[in-house]
């Protein structure tokens, strides 16, 4: 999962304390404890300055709510799942769990929120897990298997929450991140921003420009640490996020286990190493990435059936793959590699 513990405002967030470089006011502060850059164009001080609250409380909206293993609505929820009961939720938290089971079942539930014990097995539910450990047995994870939880099992009507299956068990990891830039951008918007960048640990949405010309963002190589695979330019309103093997693994007797893991065999996924996808929204692009990476060489399906067109994958053997209009805006900074052009085709 990518959520972990946030960290909000580590000192006072001030939108002038980084300067302003080219007209860009820029701050950065931590939450789901990665660094969050946020750039803004074209505002005076006192408007930049407006955003602080309206961020601060945006981010900590999201973890209070969304948190998969400290107190929150999240495991309030789970608890309810687990107990076979059904739970009250608010509007809000039932439009985004009911996002979540679209983009699931447009992925094919390779995008699958409801498998946070399978997370949980693999040792992913918990601050530390990043610290060597045996993998599971196969007995646990063909107990996982044999339940088959699904957003399918989640039922929502007139405010309350049930499930089917008590081996259902949420968690947004894969998800949280493009929920909370969504909700960040709009509360930029309320404060009157039409130009800006909010960055989650290399996870993005952009809206307007850079002045006259677009934003510039890099893609990061997943196997060479400090560089760049890719640049690749975007403006109005677009979101570009990555999902990766190197993001959050453990490692036991030489061994790496990622922490993307296929619901179909409920070990890491193996034929990708890197998905980059690029969608008006964050949050479906966050989805998409993860379910993209899942898929493996059936990417182009996936991604189809997702309302995807703009992809680049990195297998294994470390070809590149892209579709069509990724290849339009994507510009690869090693000139020696040559990407295979695949359609997005269902």
């Amino acid at each position: 999962m990518k959520i972990t513990s946030i960290i909000l405002l580590l000192c006072c967030l001030m939108l002038t304390a980084c300067g302003d470089q080219d007209g860009a006011r820029q701050a950065k502060f931590y939450a789901f404890g990665t660094e969050i850059d946020v750039s803004i164009y074209g505002v005076d001080a006192a408007t930049a300055e407006n955003t602080v609250d309206s961020l601060q409380q945006t981010f900590a909206n999201v973890n209070d709510t969304w948190h998969a293993w400290q107190p929150s609505t999240l495991t309030r929820i789970n608890q309810a799942i687990a107990q076979g009961e059904t739970v009250e939720i608010k509007p809000e938290v039932a439009a985004v769990i009911e996002q979540a089971a679209l983009y699931a079942r447009q992925s094919q539930h390779l995008f699958n929120p409801a498998a946070g014990k399978l997370f949980e097995l693999w040792g992913y539910h918990q601050d530390n897990w990043f610290e060597s450990r045996p993998p599971p047995s196969q007995e646990k994870i063909d107990r996982w298997l044999e339940s088959a939880p699904t957003m399918d099992d989640i039922h929502i009507e007139n405010g309350m929450l049930r499930s089917d299956n008590t081996m259902v068990k949420l968690g947004f990891g894969a998800f949280a991140k493009g929920t909370a830039v969504d909700a960040a951008i709009d509360a930029l918007r309320a404060q009157g921003v039409d130009n800006a960048i909010i960055n989650i640990g290399g996870d993005l949405r952009a809206i307007g420009s850079h002045g006259e010309r677009p934003w510039v963002i890099g893609i990061r190589h997943p196997r060479q640490e400090g560089r760049m695979l890719a640049s690749v330019a975007v403006q109005d309103d677009e979101s570009v996020f990555t999902s990766g093997d190197y993001e959050r693994y453990f490692s036991y007797e030489g061994k790496r286990y990622p922490h993307i893991l296929d619901p179909r065999t409920g070990y890491p996924a193996r034929d990708v190493i890197s998905v980059t996808v690029i969608h008006q929204n964050a949050a479906r692009a966050d989805a998409a990435a993860t379910a993209l990476l899942v898929a493996g060489l059936d990417w182009p399906q996936i991604a189809a059936s997702m309302g995807i067109d703009r992809v680049m994958v990195m297998r294994a053997d470390g070809q590149i793959e892209m579709s069509p209009a990724m290849a339009e805006h994507v510009n690869l900074t090693d000139k020696t590699l040559t990407p295979q052009i695949r359609q997005v085709t269902q």
